[in-house]
């Protein structure tokens, strides 16, 4: 059975932590203990995760060194964070269960035409003044005033269509190879006669739902910061759901009761990949996986 989980950015750097090295590697060896227990049950596992804390460190170390070296474009430092991150889960997966484990850097395609090229939305990289702004806009680079904090560039946020090594992706799995692929949503690229990287951000719960249609996965598990999806989450009346429909999940989608930009994205992701294959999702927090896997924790969308 071919599980795809998609790990969120706790699972790698903790909110509150400093990001060395050091410490994001022995939070992901905590996640990792648990996805060895999967392994170890018999799941084949391709395994996904964020990227936007990395990415957001290697923008500020290029803007720090700008003088020195030249920057990279977006779409390179998200293929850096992929080997980064794919290196630390790769490296903990082998020495936890010994067996064969590949990092794959992962492109996905976008449409040209995707509305979201026309209106970039998704904030990246350092802060910046009020002159350095200005002089960004006048290079051609959408800038937005962000939360009172200063200004950030903006890039677009268009869907994935379709994921370039997916057949790679399932010939490895299918010969017991634990795959590390699509981090960070992948990089973007346009299919033109030739593929052509794009400075944009693709996110990363739409990235692993389409990873999961096009390997064939049995199940899509997405590994968030809370054990399960709630209604009424920010009240004293809060409900977990346990075991949900997908039109009854819809439902509560289109009544608004899950926060943009952090629950909603998931559960879009999850109907999507219920809908389009009829098999059944999850989304749970890292620490219970197995647990879930096994239907004792966590949220289960079934059709």
């Amino acid at each position: 059975m071919i599980v795809v989980v998609a790990l969120g950015g706790n699972a790698i750097k903790k909110p509150k932590g400093k990001g060395s090295y050091e410490e994001q590697y022995e939070t992901v060896r905590e996640v990792c203990h648990h996805l060895a227990s999967a392994y170890d049950k018999g799941y084949n596992l391709i395994i996904t995760h964020g990227n936007g804390p990395q990415v957001g460190d290697i923008l500020l170390q290029q803007e720090a060194s700008k003088n020195l070296v030249s920057p990279m474009p977006l779409d390179v430092c998200g293929a850096f964070s992929q080997g980064f991150i794919g290196y630390m889960i790769q490296q903990n997966l082998k020495n936890i269960i010994g067996v064969d484990v590949a990092t794959l850097i992962t492109q996905v395609a976008v449409d040209k035409e995707d509305p979201a090229f026309k209106n970039p939305t998704k904030p990246i990289g350092p802060f910046y003044d009020e002159v350095e702004a200005e002089e960004m806009r006048r290079k051609g680079l959408p800038v937005i005033e962000d939360s009172g904090r200063g200004y950030r560039r903006v890039v677009a946020s268009p869907k994935p269509t379709r994921i370039l090594e997916a057949r790679i992706i399932k010939h490895l799995v299918e010969n017991n190879v634990v795959v590390i692929a699509a981090g960070g949503g992948g990089v973007p690229v346009f299919r033109d006669g030739k593929t052509e990287g794009i400075e944009a951000v693709i996110d990363k719960d739409l990235t692993a739902c389409e990873l999961a249609i096009e390997t064939g996965a049995d199940i899509l598990l997405i590994a968030t910061d809370v054990d399960n999806v709630f209604l009424n989450y920010r009240s004293e009346k809060r409900i977990a759901l346990h075991e949900v429909h997908a039109p009854e999940l819809e439902k509560y989608l289109a009544e608004g009761q899950f926060g943009v930009g952090s629950m909603e994205p998931k559960v879009y992701a999850v109907l999507q990949f219920v809908r389009k294959t009829g098999n059944k999702a999850i989304i749970t927090s890292d620490k219970r996986i197995m647990e879930a896997l096994e239907g004792r924790a966590g949220t289960v969308i079934l059709p």
